[in-house]
């Protein structure tokens, strides 16, 4: 772990502005990653993911473990010189991707056995082969192997989920052997407070250099998640950066700066891109609709990405109307160019002292998602990748 991981240097009530070090580069806080589960943010190059904004990108364990293989990135020169990414690299573990990919699973003290979702090939993941696998992808930030409970589970079954991720935690810790690589520790407890303070006292006990917040955004009501937000990241070190796993909307980042939140990350600006939804300061736009087929203005004049640069909202319209596969990559551009610049702004405010003004302008013009809409979209996500 470099000698000093991060530094916070100001904060507008809750929200923080710092600097998150990393062998790779210094990352500006707060951050959002872009998703990049298989060594790709999906349609884009490296360079263009660059160019919108990002110095650091999350991979999957998971997914790179199955294909190709951590053993064919070892021998290609890691990750990084794999996917030809020069910039900061956060993997998760695979942990949710074994619960809720895998088409069988059997979870033990040891580990936990699963099927391929590829191709149905047997598999056994440990604590200490997960910190292994992340280690020899070399990434700069690595997540410990976590059991996370389902939304709706009983207080039972999230207690115990909970326990043999705190002792699984444990395991992560002592198997780590690169110093220059940092490993965060996840924070469960399902939709349970109570749960959720113990898990924060036990893991904050062994100083891990960062800590996420997980279990949550898996279709619960949103006044839920920013609750639970709100309470777990008070129980966090003030010096340690707090990350907040899977979520990505604009609102939602906003809100979860507000409770103290400075990592962040999701598919979901990418993901709703390629179904033809883009970000504007007014809210997400269907590119599909009637109304932009005439359209000669960019999707968001405000906006300086490569998209609105050069195209308009029309052309757009007429690429996912004709399904050309460059909508999707220009639709990705603007999604996360929207993002980066959401963020570079979000912490601009905390270093002047005016978060709290450009929170409330924000939220007052951003139209969100209908909230039964946006659960039942997330459900229904959730599902397909089961």
């Amino acid at each position: 772990m470099p000698l000093k991981h991060f530094k916070l240097l100001k904060t507008a009530g809750l929200a923080r502005a710092g600097e998150l070090y990393t062998p790779h580069s210094t990352i500006p806080t707060p951050v959002f990653l872009p998703v990049g589960s298989q060594a790709t943010v999906r349609t884009l190059t490296p360079q263009e993911i660059k160019d919108a904004g990002f110095d650091m990108i999350l991979a999957n364990t998971y997914h790179l473990y199955l294909r190709p293989g951590i053993d064919v990135i070892q021998k290609l020169g890691g990750l990084h010189r794999f996917m030809a990414w020069d910039g900061a690299m956060l993997t998760d573990s695979g942990g949710y991707q074994v619960f809720s990919l895998a088409p069988f699973c059997k979870i033990t003290e040891k580990g936990v056995a699963f099927r391929s979702h590829i191709d149905g090939s047997k598999h056994f993941l440990t604590p200490e082969l997960a910190v292994q696998y992340q280690e020899t992808l070399g990434s700069d930030i690595m997540m410990v192997l976590d059991h996370c409970s389902a939304f709706g589970d009983s207080v039972g079954k999230v207690r115990a989920a909970m326990e043999r991720t705190h002792r699984w935690a444990e395991r992560c810790l002592k198997a780590k052997t690169r110093d220059d690589l940092s490993l965060y520790a996840i924070v469960q407890g399902g939709m349970f407070p109570e749960l959720r303070a113990i898990s924060a006292a036990f893991l904050t006990g062994f100083d891990f250099p960062g800590y996420a917040v997980g279990g949550l955004s898996l279709g619960e009501p949103k006044e839920v998640t920013l609750s639970l937000v709100a309470q777990t990241a008070a129980l966090l070190p003030e010096n340690k950066p707090r990350y907040l796993m899977g979520v990505g909307a604009p609102d939602d980042i906003i809100e979860g700066v507000a409770r103290g939140i400075d990592i962040f990350d999701c598919a979901l600006p990418t993901r709703v891109a390629r179904n033809g939804a883009l970000f504007t300061r007014k809210g997400r736009i269907n590119i599909r609709r009637a109304v932009y087929a005439g359209t000669d203005k960019p999707v968001d004049p405000s906006c300086d990405c490569f998209t609105c640069r050069n195209f308009s909202a029309a052309y757009l319209s007429h690429l996912f109307r004709s399904e050309e596969l460059l909508g999707l990559r220009l639709a990705s551009i603007h999604n996360l160019r929207f993002i980066a610049n959401l963020v570079r702004d979000i912490r601009e405010s905390i270093l002047a002292g005016s978060f709290d003004d450009f929170r409330e302008d924000f939220l007052s013009a951003y139209k969100t998602t209908n909230e039964p809409a946006r659960v039942d979209q997330k459900s229904r996500w959730l599902k397909k990748r089961a």
